[in-house]
């Protein structure tokens, strides 16, 4: 089995994931064989790993960090098992039928984008004042017909004006970080996706300096000096992964395995950060966060 996976798909997720395999009685370098590709951030060179793998006639294909990974494996790919490893809106992206009978190669787990309006509340609480939040993006993520009802959304359930500005490429993000600032957001959420989390340190350096608070897609943003991040936790994530792998190895079929929406999130709260950006930290929020940095 070799595993697809990105630069957002942690160390202690992969250990999370070896872990459970051994609990299934695979043990890597004994009885299974793991093998692990990365972009970097970089989506035009996911194709080639793709091929890698395919041409290596694996079992079963493992893809992280949001839908780039899984779009390219079903693109490359209508044989071999695919393992979502949380892809977005997993049926609005294409990548199943439905939730309880996906159909063809794919199954795993996805997640709904009800995240983002949870994000938002969670923002409203931090900032109370908040008018316009600003979201960056990949230009994939979310078509313009899915932009349009979002923001219709933020503003009726809201009273707040949303903006997006895509990121295509690292080297796309001094002229998004410019259209931010541009947009006079009070408040920036990021997506989930490798490039993000790859170039992670341009983007908090760039929240610090525009004195912008910031809701992240995983904690470790948070542990480097983010804000604030409301996330699956992706151990548990690739735990469930590695459940997947097991049943697709003794036989079954992607498509008859039902698609899961984890239910548990994570909020991860950097109270250094709140106080550096003058934040208040309401008491409600302190107590609803499963981890508090200090």
């Amino acid at each position: 089995m070799l595993v697809l996976a990105s630069p957002a798909t942690t160390l202690a997720a992969i250990e999370a994931f070896k872990s459970s395999l051994r609990e299934f009685g695979y043990v890597e370098g004994r009885t299974v064989t793991i093998e692990y590709r990365s972009a970097e951030g970089h989506a035009d060179r996911l194709p080639a790993l793709a091929a890698d793998l395919i041409a290596r006639k694996v079992d079963v294909i493992v893809t992280g960090g949001g839908n780039v990974s899984t779009a390219v494996a079903r693109d490359a790919t209508t044989t071999i098992p695919i393992v979502m490893g949380g892809s977005l809106s997993a049926v609005e992206a294409g990548f199943v039928a439905s939730l309880a009978r996906p159909g063809g190669n794919i199954t795993g787990l996805t997640v709904p984008r009800e995240i983002g309006a949870k994000q938002i509340e969670l923002m409203r609480q931090l900032v109370p004042s908040m008018e316009r939040v600003v979201i960056l993006l990949r230009p994939h993520l979310m078509p313009e017909a899915q932009r349009a009802q979002a923001k219709a959304n933020a503003a009726a359930f809201f009273a707040l004006g949303l903006d997006f500005v895509d990121v295509a490429e690292p080297g796309d993000l001094a002229r998004a970080f410019t259209a931010v600032r541009a947009a006079r957001p009070q408040a920036l959420m990021v997506a989930p996706d490798p490039i993000f989390f790859n170039e992670r340190a341009r983007v908090l350096e760039f929240a610090r300096a525009a004195r912008l608070p910031a809701i992240y897609p995983l904690r470790d943003f948070v542990d480097a000096g983010g804000l604030m991040s409301y996330s699956l936790s992706a151990t548990d994530i690739y735990r469930s992964v590695a459940r997947y792998v097991d049943r697709i190895l003794k036989g079954a079929k992607p498509a008859d395995l039902p698609v899961e929406q984890p239910t548990k999130y994570e909020l991860v709260i950097n109270r250094k950060t709140a106080k550096a950006l003058s934040l208040t930290l309401p008491p409600a929020l302190l107590a609803r966060a499963d981890d508090v940095l200090d």
